[in-house]
């Protein structure tokens, strides 16, 4: 069976498959079921009580709530650590809906995910319908829950053709099973990071036009500052505004492909804490910090292929920026980061050049001479 967990509020029905006469309300279908699309979306009440949840996801929440109330699917498509399946799970505990996780993966079979007869069963009794365990998608179908598929573009080809169904008529077929419509309230969630992930694999169109798409990239850097200091409420402040502002920086580094999450800042300044305990040092101390932020960040960025440097010599050049920049009283927190160049030399100060009409840049005017005396 996959890797599959069921809200305590759902049970699982071992008693077989039911099978129901086709409706013209089914979810998933072109028409919605009124009373789903009323429990899901809620009303401003219910936006207003997950935005005070999640932090800085408000718009994301109208529009999960919209296509759910509309009874349509949805997937959230964003780089990890940007809190899709944190929103989920509220949106599902706050609207009292069913839910149904699966993590997918590439041993994620059609088998797992719909389930299958038991073996010592079938032997003894034949395909009867006691015999047949349900998987997460037939759980969720009957229970009319959510099911969210984590990590969608990791899934087999295969295995993602049998929501292809399920999305278009809301209803599954299975040798030996029937088919198996599916329960009011019923839709599929999905997340995934982008294409360019290591390992993962494109979806086809036939998904994509079965579905809503969310695209859900980072917070600013005020809502990830709030979200570490919601996690790290012991923190010391300083370091939390270094720790997000290294994070940040990860993800415009000249050298680097994917950059870390709110999650390496969070685990900097838990570990920036514990070092400097057991070093006797203040909250603030800078190796204490950068030993850290070598833990915390450097598995978590991507360098280009071919980069010139290792993980360990970005992150050590950010963190030292970061700190350069405390020192000058210019922080993040207030403005658009920006990461550190290496390999180019850079223009003094003042000696910018002055944009020419047609996008041309003028060389910078060389310093004037001071005057002669006269001669007599």
């Amino acid at each position: 069976m996959a890797a599959a967990s069921v809200s305590p509020s759902s049970s699982t029905d071992r008693s077989g498959p039911t099978v129901r006469s086709a409706s013209t309300d089914r979810p998933g279908s072109d028409r919605p079921d009124p009373t789903a699309q009323s429990a899901l979306t809620g009303g401003l009440e219910l936006v207003e009580a997950l935005d005070r949840q999640i932090v800085g996801r408000r718009r994301e929440i109208e529009l999960i709530l919209a296509g759910l109330g509309a009874g349509r699917h949805v997937l959230l498509e964003g780089p990890p650590g940007t809190g899709k399946s944190t929103l989920l799970r509220a949106v599902a505990a706050a609207s009292a809906a069913g839910f149904v996780f699966v993590e997918g993966n590439a041993e994620l079979t059609p088998a797992r995910l719909a389930g299958g007869f038991d073996p010592a069963r079938t032997l003894s009794d034949g395909y009867v319908a006691d015999a047949f365990e349900a998987g997460p998608l037939v759980t969720a179908l009957r229970e009319g829950s959510l099911l969210y598929v984590e990590e969608l573009n990791r899934v087999p080809e295969e295995t993602v053709n049998l929501l292809v169904t399920v999305m278009s008529e809301g209803e599954l077929h299975l040798p030996r099973v029937g088919r198996i419509d599916a329960a009011d309230g019923f839709r599929l969630v999905a997340a995934m990071n982008p294409y360019d992930n290591v390992g993962t694999a494109r979806v086809s169109s036939a998904v994509y036009d079965r579905i809503c798409r969310v695209h859900m990239g980072y917070q600013d850097a005020d809502d990830e500052r709030r979200i570490t200091e919601m996690r790290c409420p012991d923190g010391d402040p300083i370091t939390v505004g270094r720790a997000v502002a290294a994070a940040r920086a990860t993800r415009h580094h000249p050298e680097v492909r994917v950059g870390s999450s709110v999650r390496g800042a969070i685990d900097l300044v838990e570990t920036a804490a514990g070092l400097a305990r057991l070093r006797g040092r203040g909250p603030t101390d800078p190796e204490a910090g950068l030993d850290a932020a070598l833990m915390a960040l450097t598995g978590r960025i991507r360098p280009f292929e071919g980069a010139d440097r290792t993980a360990e010599e970005i992150v050590t050049e950010i963190w030292k920026a970061v700190l350069t920049s405390e020192r000058s009283g210019r922080t993040e927190s207030t403005g658009p980061e920006t990461a550190p160049t290496t390999g180019k030399a850079q223009a003094p100060d003042g000696a910018t050049g002055r944009p020419e009409p047609g996008g041309t840049t003028a060389a910078p005017s060389p310093p004037s001479k001071a005057a002669e005396p006269a001669r007599p």
